[in-house]
């Protein structure tokens, strides 16, 4: 039985240079990033012990650093880089990503890009 747990960000709202228009190179966007992280469920961390639990708190931060710091022409680029960070512990076995672009058409709330990541059994794919 593989137990995991999930850590859930819901709603991280940045602003980042993201698009290839000229407007879009000198005008920083709101983005919203959503991250589905699993991990194995260790007895450890269910007993509190903060050394057998992935750092949520640091994963947020170094996707934050990397958002707000960069410039990206695609929303695929953005997403890929998102979900290296998200996937960027040993322990990680499954990773979605999933950005929002406000505002990125005229009669549309926002468009949005999904990609994951699965580990295979017994390595990284």
């Amino acid at each position: 039985m593989n137990n995991n747990a999930i850590i859930t960000i819901t709603n991280l709202r940045l602003r980042t240079f993201i698009g290839f228009n000229e407007e879009e190179k000198n005008k920083q966007q709101d983005i919203v990033i959503n991250a589905e992280v699993h991990y194995p469920v260790s007895k450890l961390c269910l007993n509190d012990s903060v050394e057998s639990a992935l750092n949520y708190k640091t994963i947020c931060k170094d996707i934050i650093n990397h958002v707000e710091s960069g410039r990206f022409l695609l929303l695929e680029k953005l997403t890929s880089d998102v979900l290296n960070i998200c996937v960027n512990h040993p322990w990680v076995n499954y990773a979605k990503v999933t950005i929002d672009k406000p505002h990125a058409l005229r009669f549309a709330d926002s468009v949005s890009l999904t990609l994951s990541y699965q580990a295979e059994e017994g390595g990284i794919l």
